[in-house]
């Protein structure tokens, strides 16, 4: 977090709002409270006004169809008044029952409350995203440092300057019903609410793509996408479809590789870095020209899940990466990325050290051209109707503003020619700019008319250009008056042909750059990850042609994957370049702030509270969210200073947890036994809850901090972990936490994860 929103000032905040409930209710400053105020226990009759949003909920500005400040209160801006209406406002005295001909006579087709409520019902659902279905949103701000003033002449570049945002990221492939925790590339789209105009920045969380030009697109979303006969697999490329087009089409080979590495599945939105793929053209205040690529920088750093993990998640909580994002924001550990910029001199043949920059599968190493940081991102509220804004937001790369230009790169120039007709088919039409979620927060006076869902009332009878009816009005800008104005780059004169420049070719270097980049643990994993996902494969051909791609790449990465599928390897075809490695794209071997992780402490109400609570404060004073584990809902240690019980043993899994506390050694749950809970039928001797001993061995096995006292060791024992070895702590109190916290931001126990000789 940066120094204008310290940790400790977090942590007071969470600290401060912190009492204990009724018996088995939520705790005040836990995230997760579904409503600002707790529900009495029968149905309420006296009519109040709605209910204001909860504090870490926010929505679009308000502003009118045309950009206009309203100065409307934000939290009035949907329902108001204390009755039930229809659409037009006629307040309804019964929504229960429809207009019969009698208790048991007929229904009458003058009901016109039913006709509106099934209606709308029947059209609640909009066509979803073919890609980036499955998302989750958040408001901020940008604040910029100022940094970029002397490339670009964007206003919300200017130093001081704070620009609200809506962010929205998601996985590709999966439908809205998909898991979070899918292997897949993400989404990391921004928009910019600036003085001048919307400015989109729509990247992923990997820096390039799996092709050159869009008009390829269609064939790798048909190729990742869910086989066309059966709908399966979901949300995942283990099959042979999505195989046998990236074999065949090797370009695909540099994004194929990122997607089989950890960051194919992140440990969190907040824990993923951001990359705006393709190279933009800036433009100064002198008008010159700087080619630029963007970089999103988490604060927390770059983490992932383990991939048994992703697995248990996608059942445990198919929700974990959006809930972990409200979660956090709504407890005060605001999500933070630096946007940073690599800048190259826009020469005639946009190269730099070699790297085509027009070639959207090649990132240029940061050792080459390191990221200057020029702002940053805060998310501070969620939204306050997910339909209204994440699913109704729209993005386009050719939202673009005075100083920021697009370049002749092919995939984006596919992109600028393709967002606008997504957008009007899911949509309804070519108004959607006016849903409030997309309004510009600049004034509107486009001569655009009519249309589905026009909400805007315009005026003046001359929508055309020249006119003298209105006045003239609206009059053309120039550059002195803030016009968009593309940057006059010369054009190579040549034939008309479909073709790719020769730089384009290079298929393997850079993927074998980023493997020989990657540390010995990250290499098994993405060995791991091959072999999986061509295991899941049927064609036998599918597979020996992926191997014959990664033997391009690497000898040792190609002949683990063809151990683990039981097949011969096969030779190179290419000379394997000898790549310099990145230290850049390792994930291992720095410290991150731990803002927001969340911490399991497990007890039961026969152990001694206070050093529950001296756990849970420290937890607090870090940032962080404590989640109390014990045999059942409701509260502990009532007698005295009472804990609310956030997760039992019945519910709790480690995967939830940045790492786990055990405070004592737990005695088993009336629920212990496998009729009631299968996780509880490990026939292996009770030190203690057979869950609680799941838990923990779950925990160790995905390279977990794990700390304990009063007894706990004998659950340790139980697990057959040894006290002192690496990410292990027994202490005699909750002193165990600060070392727990030092070995966090590290994010695992990387020492668990031995490679093989």
């Amino acid at each position: 977090m940066s120094e204008k929103n310290p940790v400790k000032a977090v942590a007071d905040k969470i600290a401060g709002a912190m009492h204990t409930g009724p018996a088995g209710g939520p705790e005040e400053g836990v995230p997760g409270k579904p409503a600002p105020v707790s529900p009495q226990l029968v149905e309420p009759v006296e009519p109040v006004e709605p209910l204001l949003p909860k504090a870490d909920q926010s929505g679009p500005e308000t502003v009118s169809p045309t950009g206009q400040p309203t100065g409307a209160d934000q939290a009035r801006m949907a329902q108001s008044g204390a009755y039930l209406t229809t659409a037009q406002g006629a307040r309804v005295s019964d929504s229960d029952h429809s207009l019969k001909a009698g208790p048991r006579g007929p229904v009458l087709l003058q009901d016109h409350h039913l006709r509106e409520k099934l209606m709308h019902f029947d059209h609640e659902r909009i066509p979803e995203r073919v890609v980036h279905a499955r998302g989750a949103a958040a408001h901020g701000v940008f604040q910029s440092y100022g940094t970029a003033q002397a490339v670009s002449k964007a206003a919300f570049l200017a130093r001081d300057v704070e620009t609200p945002v809506f962010v929205r990221f998601s996985t590709v492939l999966g439908s809205r019903g998909s898991a979070d925790t899918v292997r897949d590339t993400r989404g990391f789209a921004t928009k910019f609410y600036t003085e001048e105009g919307v400015f989109d920045l729509v990247g992923n969380n990997i820096p390039v793509f799996f092709i050159q030009d869009a008009i390829k697109f269609p064939d790798i979303i048909h190729a990742g996408k869910p086989h066309p006969d059966r709908e399966i697999p979901q949300a995942q490329s283990a099959h042979d479809a999505f195989w046998d087009f990236v074999s065949l089409h090797t370009e695909a080979t540099h994004h194929t590789i990122w997607n089989m590495s950890d960051r194919g599945i992140p440990r969190s939105y907040r824990m993923m870095e951001g990359f705006g793929v393709h190279t933009f053209r800036l433009v100064n205040a002198q008008n010159v020209t700087t080619l630029v690529k963007f970089h999103w920088k988490p604060k927390l750093g770059v983490h992932s899940l383990v991939w048994e993990e992703a697995q248990l998640l996608a059942g445990v909580d198919p929700d974990f990466h959006r809930r972990d994002l409200y979660d956090a924001i709504e407890a005060g550990a605001y999500p933070q990325w630096e946007l940073g910029i690599q800048t190259f001199p826009d020469t005639v043949d946009q190269t730099f050290e070699g790297i085509d920059l027009l070639d959207p599968t090649k990132i240029v190493p940061e050792e080459l051209a390191p990221v200057k940081p020029v702002g940053l991102l805060t998310l501070n509220a969620n939204p306050s109707n997910f339909f209204a804004e994440v699913e109704q937001v729209a993005f386009h790369t050719g939202h673009l503003v005075p100083g920021i230009d697009a370049t002749d790169d092919p995939l984006l120039a596919g992109r600028n020619f393709s967002y606008l007709d997504t957008q009007i088919t899911r949509l309804g039409g070519p108004n959607f700019p006016q849903l409030p979620i997309n309004r510009t927060h600049a004034p509107v006076n486009d001569m655009l008319r009519d249309g589905m869902h026009q909400t805007a009332v315009h005026r003046g009878v001359a929508p055309y250009k020249p006119n003298s009816l209105d006045g003239g009005c609206p009059f053309f800008a120039g550059a002195d008056t803030g016009a968009f104005i593309e940057v006059p780059v010369e054009v190579p004169a040549g034939r008309k042909v479909r073709e790719a420049p020769a730089s384009f070719s290079d298929h393997f270097s850079q993927p074998r750059m980023f493997w020989v980049s990657m540390t010995p643990v990250e290499r098994e994993h993405i060995i791991a990850a091959y072999t999986f996902e061509l295991s899941k494969c049927y064609e036998q051909a599918v597979k020996e042609r992926t191997l014959a791609v990664l033997a391009n790449v690497d000898g040792e990465l190609c002949a683990q994957v063809a151990a683990g599928l039981g097949l011969p390897v096969p030779a190179a075809t290419e000379p394997l370049v000898d790549a310099r490695p990145s230290p850049a794209l390792s994930q291992i071997g720095r410290t991150w702030p731990v803002d927001g992780r969340t911490i399991g402490i497990v007890t039961d109400d026969a152990i001694d509270m206070s050093g529950v609570h001296e756990a849970r404060q420290v937890v607090l004073d870090a940032g962080m969210v404590p989640l109390v584990i014990a045999p059942a809902c409701g509260v502990l240690g009532a007698g005295g200073d009472p804990v609310t019980v956030q997760r039992t043993f019945a519910t709790a899994r480690s995967v939830e947890f940045d790492a786990l506390v055990f405070a004592g050694l737990p005695g088993a749950g009336a629920d212990a036994y496998g009729a009631r809970d299968a996780k509880a039928g490990d026939p292996r001797p009770a030190t203690s809850d057979p869950r609680v001993l799941a838990l923990l061995i779950e925990a160790y096995r995905h390279g977990k901090a794990v700390a304990g006292w009063g007894g706990a060791e004998a659950l340790f024992e139980a697990a057959g972990i040894s006290v002192g070895e690496p990410g292990v702590i027994v202490t005699d109190g909750a002193q165990a936490l600060p070392q727990l916290l030092e070995l966090l931001a590290a994010h695992r126990v990387w020492e668990r994860f031995p490679a093989a000789a």
